[in-house]
């Protein structure tokens, strides 16, 4: 009986790196970028979107072409500083992403919305992490 495996990381990219910038924006409006979070591996996988503590140190940027975790910051204008959580959505004071979570098959991607509803005038920044599973 021949018994043979390989053992791999998964592997990944995302696009744009970070940090993702809205720029300036009129008070009431609203903007929306795409983050692609695409499947390089043999595996599938899991990602999963949290916001940094406050009190962790800061994290140092990987490239994503290594496979490696990048952090990705949005910034933009005025804010609250509320976090909440639900299954599909993340929200951050004026930004909200989705899915904050989900499974990607080998050599698939997957889109996330980043959306920034200006409700505040002054400037704001969210520091936000993807944990995939395997890396």
């Amino acid at each position: 009986v021949r018994v043979s495996a390989r053992a791999v990381y998964s592997k990944y990219s995302i696009e744009p790196a970070s940090p993702i910038d809205f720029g300036a924006m009129i008070k009431g409006t609203k903007k929306t970028q795409i983050v692609v979070l695409e499947n390089k591996g043999m595996l599938n996988f899991k990602f999963c979107i949290h916001q940094t503590p406050k009190d962790a140190p800061a994290l140092q940027s990987k490239s994503s072409k290594q496979g490696e975790s990048a952090p990705s910051a949005t910034k933009h204008s005025g804010g609250r500083k509320l976090s909440s959580s639900t299954q599909s959505h993340l929200h951050l004071g004026m930004f909200m992403v989705s899915p904050c979570s989900g499974s990607i098959a080998p050599w698939g991607q997957q889109k996330i919305t980043v959306e920034c509803l200006a409700e505040q005038e002054g400037t704001f920044e969210e520091q936000l992490y993807i944990d995939i599973t395997g890396r």
